[in-house]
C-alpha cells in the first residue's frame, strides 16, 4: 500500500471493485469487456493494470489486466484480493497443444501446468495448480449459453513466448520439444501465461478462481466476441449462484 492508502501496484482501495473480476492480460481488452457491463467506468491505470468497474445483475464487478506472464498475475491477484476481491476468471487468448483444435474453439482451464517460476516462491511444485471447480462449471454454462464450440482441461503456463514459437533456435531446444511433446501426450489442450499463478495463489488466499481462453489453431484467430460474451456470462453464472447460495 503507497502513501495515499491504494494498493502500490493496481493503485485500487477497497471499494474500488466488486468481488468478481475478468483478468485479460492486455490492458486494450479492458475497455471492450467493460462495454458488456452496466454503468462501467475506468477506475485506475498504472503500469499494465487498467480496471474498470461496473455491474452485472445488480452486483458490482470488474476487469482488471494483469499484462504478460505470471509475476505480474500475480501482483494483481494479491493486491485485488486485499481491495475486496475474491473470484476471478482470467480471459485471454493461448496456444493449441491438441492438434485437433481450430482457432476460436474456447477452452475453459480446469487446471494448469506450472512450468514458470513464480509459483516455487508461493508453494512446492508438487502442489497443483487446480482451477476452482465452481467456476469452471459456471464457465461451462456460460459457453453453453452463449452457444461457444469449447473443451474442458488443462493449460501449460509458461514464462517464454519465443520458447513456445521458436524452440529450435534455443539453447535448450530438445528439453523445450520434448516437454511439448509430453504435455501433449498428457492431454494438455493449450498453452498461456498466467493460469498457475492465479490458480495457486487463489488457492492460498481461499479464493475462486478459474480461466477461458480462445485457443490458437493452425487457421487464423477469429473476433474475440465469444470469449468476451462466455466470460461475461460466466461471471452472470457465479453471480446467480451466489444469490442462490445466500451468500451475496
Amino acid at each position: 500500500m503507497d502513501q495515499s492508502g491504494k494498493q502500490y501496484h493496481v493503485q485500487l482501495e477497497k471499494g474500488d471493485v466488486g468481488r468478481y473480476v475478468l483478468l485479460p492480460g492486455d490492458p486494450g481488452r479492458c475497455e471492450p469487456i467493460a462495454a458488456l457491463f452496466d454503468d462501467a467506468k475506468h477506475v485506475a491505470t498504472n503500469r499494465e493494470y487498467v480496471t474498470y468497474t461496473g455491474y452485472l445483475d445488480g452486483v458490482k464487478v470488474s476487469v482488471t489486466s494483469t499484462g504478460i506472464g505470471c509475476p505480474s498475475a500475480a501482483i494483481a491477484v494479491e493486491e485485488l484480493a486485499r481491495v475486496g476481491a475474491d473470484t476471478f476468471i482470467r480471459v485471454g487468448t493461448s496456444g493449441a497443444i491438441q492438434k485437433d483444435i481450430h482457432s476460436g474453439e474456447l477452452g475453459i482451464i480446469s487446471a494448469a501446468i506450472r512450468d514458470e517460476g513464480t509459483t516455487l516462491h508461493y508453494m512446492p511444485i508438487e502442489f497443483p495448480a487446480v482451477a476452482d471447480l465452481d467456476v469452471t462449471q459456471a464457465l461451462q454454462r456460460a459457453a453453453q449459453k452463449v452457444g461457444a464450440t469449447y473443451r474442458t482441461g488443462i493449460s501449460q503456463s509458461k514464462d517464454s513466448f519465443y520458447g513456445q514459437h521458436e524452440p529450435e533456435r534455443m539453447g535448450v531446444a530438445h528439453n523445450l520439444l520434448d516437454r511439448w511433446k509430453a504435455w501433449e501426450i498428457g492431454g494438455a489442450i493449450c498453452s498461456e501465461m498466467e493460469a498457475s499463478a492465479i490458480f495457486v495463489i487463489s488457492s492460498m488466499l481461499r479464493l475462486r478462481a478459474g480461466g477461458v481462453m480462445a485457443m490458437h489453431g493452425v487457421e487464423p484467430m477469429p473476433p474475440l466476441t465469444t470469449l468476451l460474451d462466455t466470460a461475461v456470462q460466466g461471471l452472470r453464472e457465479m453471480i446467480a449462484f451466489d444469490k442462490a447460495a445466500g451468500t451475496i
